[in-house]
């Protein structure tokens, strides 16, 4: 726990799993708007956000994007280096780990492991979170070997915005559902039926059996159901500002709201070949702000929907260079504070607002 603290992922290693409805989700992604990265509820656009990210996972949002080269000469002596040896299935070759593999290297941790051992182990866990519940594929049964260089210095793990990085994906994976072909989803769906039911408790008392084998994204009988509620009580009961309840803000570590400043953020998001538009701008209400006419929205044009086959070695980082500087530009554009009191926008924020060149409509006044 204290290397997992270190680097940042101490919170997400207390994430419970829970059955995912996969009714709720097919209908959730009916309901996306690939163009806006957002949904289309009766009571307006809204969408999962950095602020969902920081306060549900506790993954750091503001630092340096998750990218880099996604194949390896020699994966065998990167996993000897980082993971104290290589997985034992004989292939020279590999660009993924399995998760039955890497459940053995933290399970079986003596009582007297060595540093090198815990840091081996605690790499490996960090591996299994990031495949297993953060950044699964819609197979789910490995983990990327692109992640495990990042997780070399413990102490430098959370100098990456692993949370913007999660958001990508889940981004990239709500996008490709919306293709009537395509049966499964991969991202974070903990968090997303997670942020549904945080926003709309209404769609918790619809009956829901457990599926005893993933089924992927189909329609069910239950999906009308869903709409239907959703058609129903969405312009009234969607809760925008689900956690400012004290049983939430109490339990919250204050570390989580240190970057609050980029929730509202314009920016693109970027997971190694994955590149998305962040609009945090235009679902400004999940932010106690007031929402004016959004702008339209931007997109990252040829890059969007660039996988990693067939570009051995390439850094993406490099690649994506005018998305990575774009992410590190919006630091310079950051208002002092983003939270506003009660429900107005703080002074602060309505200033940078302003200074961007956008209307801003306060009380009725301009």
């Amino acid at each position: 726990m204290p290397y997992l603290e270190q680097a940042r992922f101490g919170s997400v290693a207390l994430i419970w799993s829970s059955d995912l409805r996969f009714d709720l989700l097919s209908t959730l992604v009916e309901q996306w708007r690939p163009e806006t990265h957002i949904f289309h509820f009766p009571c307006g656009e809204c969408t999962v956000t950095l602020e969902d990210v920081a306060l549900q996972l506790g993954l750091p949002i503001d630092r340096s994007p998750v990218t880099g080269v996604s194949s390896f000469t020699d994966p065998a002596a990167l996993c000897y280096q980082l993971l104290g040896d290589p997985p034992e299935d004989g292939e020279s070759y590999f660009s993924g780990l399995k998760f039955t593999w890497l459940k053995a290297k933290f399970r079986q941790l003596s009582a007297t492991a060595t540093k090198g051992e815990l840091m081996c182990a605690a790499r490996a866990y960090i591996m299994h979170i990031v495949g297993g519940v953060l950044i699964p594929d819609a197979n789910n049964d490995k983990v990327h070997l692109m992640y495990l260089p990042l997780l070399a210095d413990l102490s430098s793990v959370s100098s990456y915005s692993w949370g913007s990085a999660v958001l990508a994906v889940l981004y990239r994976e709500l996008f490709r559902a919306t293709n009537p072909d395509v049966v499964d989803i991969g991202g974070c769906l903990t968090l997303l039926q997670s942020w549904a039911l945080y926003r709309m408790p209404f769609l918790a008392s619809i009956s829901h059996q457990p599926w005893s084998v993933r089924p992927g994204i189909e329609k069910s009988y239950t999906i009308p159901i869903y709409h239907l509620m959703i058609e129903q009580y969405a312009r009234e009961e969607f809760i925008w500002t689900s956690y400012r309840t004290p049983k939430i803000t109490d339990v919250v570590p204050s570390s989580a709201y240190v970057h609050s400043y980029i929730w509202c953020t314009n920016a693109p998001i970027i997971n190694f070949n994955m590149v998305e538009w962040y609009h945090g701008n235009r679902v400004l209400r999940q932010f106690c702000c007031i929402q004016p006419i959004p702008n339209l929205s931007c997109e990252v044009g040829e890059v969007h929907g660039m996988n990693k086959r067939g570009k051995s070695m390439l850094d993406w980082g490099i690649k994506h260079r005018k998305f990575v500087a774009l992410w590190k530009d919006r630091l310079h554009r950051r208002p002092q504070m983003v939270m506003a009191t009660d429900s107005q926008p703080s002074l602060e924020y309505i200033q940078w607002y302003y200074s961007c060149g956008k209307p801003y409509i306060l009380g009725g006044q301009s």
